[in-house]
């Protein structure tokens, strides 16, 4: 039989997909790592773990958790840049993936070439949150009084360039407000020191904050979303109060390594949905003031890509220097 010219083509492009394929149909067939670029106990370490054990309910295959704390992720997110591009590391991120570039002054990953998004797994947003000494009673009210009070009042944060700390900055910059920024180590001292009253306004996490506002230890003036959140359903968001444009979200989502065979990608994806589309799973998130999410490869790409330049302008509008 002599073989045609189209279909030596067809066979010696056949040929060439089929070890990409074989690897896809096969995976995983063995076990697969997630690295947390932090230590354990936060709440992307808590979401890692319950999508690892989902995984390997559904796929039968372990997917166990490395924990690399160190340098605000760097050092974890460094790792798992370096990983083969094969599925068998999977890299969970947070906020610190999309601020890093800008924050410090040499990072061990490109975040717009060296990975490939799979999905945001979970969202939750920020919040402006004040001690109830504070005469204001929603935010039109409080940006009037730190207006009429220039340098009087300050606003705690989990640290120097944390997400609480760049949503004060995104907050105050547009409308030119002088409030001082006091850093604290970790968001338990930060909110501590609001509910104390020693810095009586704090940008903080909605699963930090919302237990005490809900006690009247807190007055929350706003969430920093889009959409009003389901733990504090009477607090409006930002648009709602009438100061649009400074909306932050936790973002908990999965990374591989760019050129990953484009099935494993879709399968994980898929597993996402799928779990997504459970109850208990949700249930589970709800408990840490988290709502799952569950967007596409392109989707989540897509966010990433405008969330960079994004915190690069309020880090150089701010001028917060960069960490060596």
């Amino acid at each position: 039989m002599t073989l045609g010219r189209r279909d030596f083509l067809t066979l010696a492009a056949t040929a060439a997909l089929a070890p990409r394929r074989a690897s896809a149909q096969a995976y995983p067939s063995r076990p697969v790592r997630i690295i947390v670029p932090f230590v354990p106990g936060g709440s992307t370490d808590v979401v890692a773990r319950l999508f690892g054990q989902r995984l390997y309910a559904s796929l039968g295959q372990q997917f166990y958790i490395e924990n690399h704390g160190g340098a605000g992720g760097n050092i974890g997110m460094g790792m798992a840049a370096s990983a083969p591009a094969d599925g068998y590391t999977l890299l969970v991120i947070s906020n610190s993936f999309i601020i890093n570039p800008s924050l410090y002054a040499k990072v061990p990953y490109d975040a717009a070439t060296d990975f490939a998004a799979v999905s945001l797994l979970a969202t939750s947003p920020y919040m402006l949150s004040v001690h109830p000494s504070i005469p204001a009673q929603n935010l039109a009210e409080f940006v009037a009084l730190v207006k009429a009070n220039p340098g009087k009042y300050s606003y705690a944060s989990s640290g120097r360039g944390t997400p609480g700390h760049l949503s004060g900055e995104l907050f105050r910059l547009p409308l030119g407000l002088d409030l001082v920024h006091v850093p604290f180590n970790g968001g338990g001292p930060a909110i501590q020191a609001t509910l104390a009253g020693h810095v009586p306004v704090s940008f903080n996490a909605l699963p930090t904050g919302s237990p005490h506002v809900k006690e009247g230890k807190l007055r929350a003036l706003a969430v920093m979303s889009r959409k009003r959140n389901a733990a504090l359903p009477d607090v409006p968001t930002l648009a709602e109060a009438g100061f649009p444009g400074a909306e932050v979200d936790i973002m908990i989502g999965v990374l591989v390594r760019s050129g990953t065979p484009a099935p494993i990608v879709d399968l994980l994806h898929r597993e996402i949905v799928k779990m997504t589309a459970q109850p208990d799973y949700a249930s589970r998130l709800a408990a840490l003031g988290l709502e799952p999410v569950a967007n596409s490869p392109p989707e989540f790409d897509a966010i990433l890509r405008a969330e960079l330049p994004k915190w690069a302008r309020v880090i150089g509008e701010a001028k917060i220097p960069k960490v060596d």
